[in-house]
């Protein structure tokens, strides 16, 4: 029997419903696109908060660039300006430095905190903000004695 791994299905999304969000990449398709560059971790820090953590040894804040559009997290890499000079020879070149663009899809009402740099790693704090008239709230339910009471 074959195992079908359906990590790829959740792996680019926050705040989402697992198995919601399966089920709609199930009926839209996937992307498949996606690169394996650079790899990064999705931790939850909290009940409400996110953290994105992506290696990106060699760039600096300056040859990156972070969008949000349409609940789309967009993370752009632009090749660094030394990595551009040809006048140097590499007998071997195992560090990566080529451009890249990451996409995350955003759930309803996650926010970004902030983007920071720290030993190569670009961490971008997210927080998840439901307005109070969308969360749930508890509705009493009045009996004959207490509507007899509240006259």
């Amino acid at each position: 029997m074959t195992r079908l791994d359906l990590t790829p299905f959740y792996r680019s999304a926050i705040g989402f419903d697992r198995m919601a969000n399966l089920v709609d990449h199930l009926v839209q398709g996937t992307d498949g696109g996606q690169p394996n560059w650079p790899p990064y971790n999705i931790e939850k820090r909290g009940d409400t908060d996110y953290r994105i953590t992506m290696a990106v040894a060699g760039f600096s804040e300056d040859d990156l660039d972070i969008t949000l559009h349409e609940q789309k997290l967009i993370i752009k890499g632009q090749t660094p300006k030394d990595e551009e000079d040809d006048s140097r020879t590499f007998l071997y070149r195992g560090i990566a430095g080529r451009q890249f663009e990451r996409r995350f899809q955003l759930a309803d009402f996650i926010q970004i905190k902030g983007a920071r740099m720290k030993d190569g790693l670009l961490h971008i704090d997210l927080v998840r903000e439901v307005p109070e008239a969308m969360k749930p709230r508890k509705i009493d339910i009045l009996n004959d004695a207490n509507v007899i009471d509240a006259k």
